[in-house]
């Protein structure tokens, strides 16, 4: 399902849907640390029951079903829930194919509410009440969000720079530490009980690096085949060039953690 917004990327439409196979490949890449975050503010854990929005292909319930958390997952992509389902075999795992905008959940269903890269893509004046309604008394939303830093890593500036060529709009680009931004109409009914950034490095190789970099929303979910076609060509190029087979890059988390008044 294509998605315009006029605050993403100058209103050009994407699909996360047509991601789908390289998503799952490609972007399960949270290392232990990030899981023991989340474990460690006592969320997700045994007894608790967890809505993950914007689920993709169900990365965070996948990853984080040994801990216990009973686990549903959302997305508006077709496409994206079929993968998750798939590999989430094995796993007792709820996922349904809606927009964040359009659950309809009952009164106190869930204990945390995740929303892990997807955060900023939904309306929030339109859900907040329903988060708010659909969390039990004392109820917890956590916002997560990793990203590279181009400006302090020579790879990630020029694969960055190859995607701004294909892509110019790409309002995501340029990413530096910032802690999550939550709306002010969240204020009314939640406090800000937790927020930390830090860095990490995640590690490469050439052909994870560029499938990482074509399963995001600036190639994968936004170019036609050719444009992605003639990006990769040129990116595995510049990769030749620039990068060791095997390499780091250099990231940060962002962790913001609401509490239901």
């Amino acid at each position: 399902m294509s998605i315009i917004n006029p605050q993403i990327d100058n209103g050009r439409a994407f699909d996360w849907g047509r991601t789908s196979d390289d998503y799952a490949k490609y972007r399960d890449i949270y290392p232990e640390e990030f899981y023991k975050k989340i474990i460690d503010r006592n969320l997700c854990t045994e007894g608790q029951k967890v809505l993950d929005l914007g689920t993709g292909t169900g990365v965070l319930p996948r990853n984080m079903y040994e801990f216990g958390a009973k686990w549903t997952g959302i997305d508006i992509s077709v496409n994206q829930i079929e993968k998750a389902i798939e590999l989430s075999v094995g796993k007792d795992i709820d996922y349904y194919v809606v927009a964040v905008e359009e659950l309809d959940f009952e009164d106190s269903s869930f204990d945390v509410i995740t929303a892990c890269q997807s955060f900023f893509y939904f309306d929030h004046q339109r859900i907040v009440n329903n988060l708010y309604r659909i969390l039990k008394p004392g109820g917890r939303i956590l916002v997560l969000y990793m990203g590279w830093l181009p400006f302090e890593d020579k790879i990630a500036y020029e694969s960055e720079k190859l995607v701004l060529k294909y892509n110019p709009n790409l309002s995501g680009a340029g990413g530096i530490r910032d802690p999550i931004y939550i709306p002010e109409c969240y204020r009314d009914y939640f406090e800000l009980t937790y927020s930390e950034e830090y860095d990490i490095y995640i590690h490469f190789t050439r052909d994870s690096w560029n499938g990482r970099l074509k399963a995001c929303r600036g190639i994968g979910a936004s170019l036609s085949e050719e444009e992605i076609s003639k990006w990769e060509q040129e990116h595995k190029e510049l990769l030749d060039r620039i990068a060791p087979e095997e390499f780091d890059v250099l990231h940060y988390v962002a962790i913001a953690e609401l509490t239901k008044r």
